[in-house]
């Protein structure tokens, strides 16, 4: 008995020493910094206009500048294979379009900073665009070094720092910007908030670009789409050269993974458009909700902009280990049950007087499951991907991951105007059953699902 507990620790010492590996913890600091602009179009926004005076409704549909992430696929090709003038030949394809992105954010924040929500909204909204849209390009770019970086085995671990560091980021765009701005003003938080972006700029200078191992089977549908193109139609080169670089960076990312995953593509697809729908339609709210509620900006960023977000990289290292020990679909079944169940705590938060105890024990909860959900979803994603196309296809799902969500989210202010929170809360932690119900669907299916998966599944449990 005891030579198996010594055992079981080993082997629980040997998983945390993954994220020793140098790339793993190249991704701390990239995960800041893709952390850094999402609650500055969101959760932290949505405060700041409803402290300006805005109405619930009004935040509701902006918080739509979010879904540009939902929309990043469109674009993921150019960021794949184009190649930025100059510096591409400096920094390589990831890096390069790293870069850009990294500095549209600074530009998109200083602009944010120097305009008044209650005077300048339409300034305000069209600053928040250039910010989303440039950190949805930073994801794309981050993503695809991720998955290349290193093998699949490893995937949980990058998914792990990548959240430690995505947290650390939301903690300084949430918590350190509520503090800055309870001492000073939104203005100054903000302007703060895109000096930050330098560490990511930074960091995106000194890591190397990932090489790609690409099987020559991976190119089968391009040497389809070559051979149709030389054929009698005898196009000039120059269109057909076009025509081929469109298709191949387009249409083929999308042909190959329906290829790999036959009918079973139409239910990950399905899977991955309801996984986050039910907390990312609660988010949209929480910070209305604690404004409502008599909460400070203060108690807000210390419990749940910062507490709360240490409890979620908390979660979401442990998230890493457990998906290595137990695979990713057994975890994908238990966050999505965790997901419902913490959502509908806030129903009963809804209840109660503003309670510093309560928020924190309700956040713990919640944020504990959520960095726990986020490893073992990103992991799966990645699992999914052909690197020979991966930054359209990981852009896909992380888009399709985010589409529906944020387009339901966007009617949260109208629903808690018409119902109030606690219906509000219930209505958000029911819209999380069918992912739970198809969690547990693709894991009795997983041998179909996962083309090249059930291999997949098995390396990442060792």
């Amino acid at each position: 008995m005891k030579t198996e507990k010594v055992s079981i620790q080993k082997s629980w010492l040997q998983s945390f020493s993954v994220y020793l590996h140098p790339r793993v913890i190249a991704m701390l600091f990239l995960g800041f910094s893709a952390g850094l602009p999402l609650f500055l179009v969101f959760g932290t926004l949505s405060f700041w206009l409803r402290k300006e005076g805005i109405d619930r409704t009004t935040i509701g549909y902006i918080s739509w500048v979010a879904i540009l992430y939902g929309f990043k696929f469109v674009w993921a090709p150019l960021v794949d294979r184009l190649r930025l003038p100059i510096i591409t030949n400096y920094l390589g394809q990831r890096r390069s379009w790293m870069l850009l992105a990294q500095l549209g954010v600074l530009i998109g924040l200083w602009m944010m900073a120097n305009n008044d929500p209650s005077t300048q909204l339409t300034s305000l909204i069209l600053a928040a665009l250039l910010v989303a849209f440039s950190s949805a390009t930073q994801d794309i770019s981050i993503d695809a070094w991720r998955i290349e970086a290193v093998e699949i085995n490893l995937q949980g671990a990058m998914a792990g720092t990548y959240q430690l560091g995505y947290r650390l980021g939301l903690i300084l765009a949430g918590g350190g910007a509520f503090l800055i701005a309870g001492s000073y003003s939104w203005s100054t938080a903000y302007f703060f908030m895109g000096c930050a972006m330098l560490i990511g700029m930074m960091t995106t200078l000194l890591i190397a670009e990932p090489t790609r191992h690409i099987e020559q089977q991976t190119w089968i549908q391009e040497e389809r789409v070559i051979k149709f193109l030389e054929g009698p139609s005898r196009l000039p080169n120059k269109l057909r050269n076009i025509i081929a670089w469109i298709i191949g960076a387009i249409v083929c990312p999308f042909v190959d993974f329906f290829a790999r995953n036959g009918l079973a593509a139409i239910s990950i697809l399905l899977f991955i458009g309801l996984f986050r729908i039910s907390d990312i339609t609660m988010g949209v709210m929480s910070g209305p909700f604690y404004a409502d509620m008599g909460y400070t900006e203060t108690q807000i960023g210390l419990v749940s902009k910062t507490f709360g977000i240490i409890v979620t990289i908390i979660g979401a290292l442990l998230g890493g280990v457990m998906v290595m020990r137990y695979g990713v679909m057994r975890m994908l079944i238990v966050s999505a049950i965790l997901v419902v169940i913490t959502n509908l705590i806030f129903a009963w938060l809804a209840t109660q007087g503003p309670e510093i105890a309560l928020l924190a024990i309700v956040i713990t909860a919640d944020n504990l499951s959520g960095g726990i959900a986020g490893s073992a979803f990103i992991a799966y994603l990645s699992s999914l991907t052909n690197r020979a196309y991966t930054a359209t296809q990981y852009a896909l799902f992380s888009s399709l991951m985010l589409l529906p969500a944020k387009f339901i989210g966007g009617f949260s202010g109208k629903i808690v105007d018409g119902y109030g929170y606690i219906h509000f809360f219930i209505y958000a932690g029911l819209l999380g059953i069918p992912a739970v119900l198809l969690a547990v669907y693709l894991w009795r299916k997983s041998g179909a699902l996962f083309g090249t998966s059930t291999a997949t599944e098995n390396q990442i449990t060792k």
